[in-house]
């Protein structure tokens, strides 16, 4: 395990099992991840912590089927660039459903899994990925 695994992990803590992001009360943006500091305002920003709602739709994606190092057993798996309903995009893997059944529009909420663990003796990490959510559209 990396000297910075166990104090990097817990550090993110909030982050990594909720999905925050920034707003600034100055200009309204809404960014992820949190932010001190507004990119639109700069120092005149007033940013404050926002938890989004976790619901989005798939902007783009690809699908992996050649893994890195630590991510061999999910092969194939899908990596979306997710838009959120509140306007930011998350990068993320996309779970419980084929590869092939993944489409751009596609609406998906943001889920609690396992995203990796360091080694044999290393800690397990979560955070989110999305899954789809039914599409009642679909079903006419």
């Amino acid at each position: 395990m990396s000297m910075r695994g166990v104090p990097f992990h817990w550090r993110r803590y909030r982050e990594r099992y909720m999905l925050l992001g920034t707003k600034c009360e100055a200009c309204g943006g809404i960014f992820f991840p949190l932010r001190s500091i507004c990119p639109n305002c700069r120092r005149d920003g007033k940013p404050g912590p926002l938890a989004f709602s976790g619901k989005g739709t798939v902007y783009s994606f690809t699908v992996i089927h050649v893994a890195s190092e630590g991510f061999e057993t999910f092969t194939p798996y899908t990596v979306g660039l997710i838009q959120l309903e509140e306007g930011p995009k998350v990068t993320s893997q996309v779970v419980d459903c084929d590869p092939e059944a993944v489409y751009i529009g596609m609406p998906v909420e943001a889920c609690f899994r396992k995203l990796r663990d360091q080694g044999k003796d290393g800690i397990i990490c979560y955070g989110f990925k999305f899954r789809p959510v039914d599409d009642p559209s679909k079903n006419e």
